[in-house]
């Protein structure tokens, strides 16, 4: 049986790949059906967000994973601006 703290890290979690997929998806599969490409970043970005992060740090964060992670070239910060805040507004509380 899974418990409602269980439950709630599974909808944020379920939250951030959303935004990724949705507003991110640097190299463009989710187009062709795959959704978990970016599932190993999510941890990290969740991380990032427990610790109330401007919108130029997780901007700056989304950047950087294209750029160390997926080889492109680094990209202006405010072209992450609208992905950046999409996450931030995602409610990262466990518990209510």
């Amino acid at each position: 049986m899974t418990s409602s703290r269980d439950q709630r890290a599974k909808e944020i979690q379920d939250a951030i790949r959303e935004v990724l997929n949705r507003d991110w998806d640097p190299i463009r599969v989710v187009e062709d059906g795959i959704e978990d490409e970016y599932d190993s970043y999510i941890g990290q970005i969740y991380r990032l967000l427990t610790s109330t992060p401007s919108r130029d740090i997780i901007a700056s964060e989304l950047r950087r994973i294209e750029f160390q992670s997926m080889g492109f070239s680094q990209a202006k910060i405010e072209t992450f601006f609208p992905t950046a805040e999409k996450l931030l507004a995602i409610d990262i509380r466990i518990t209510e």
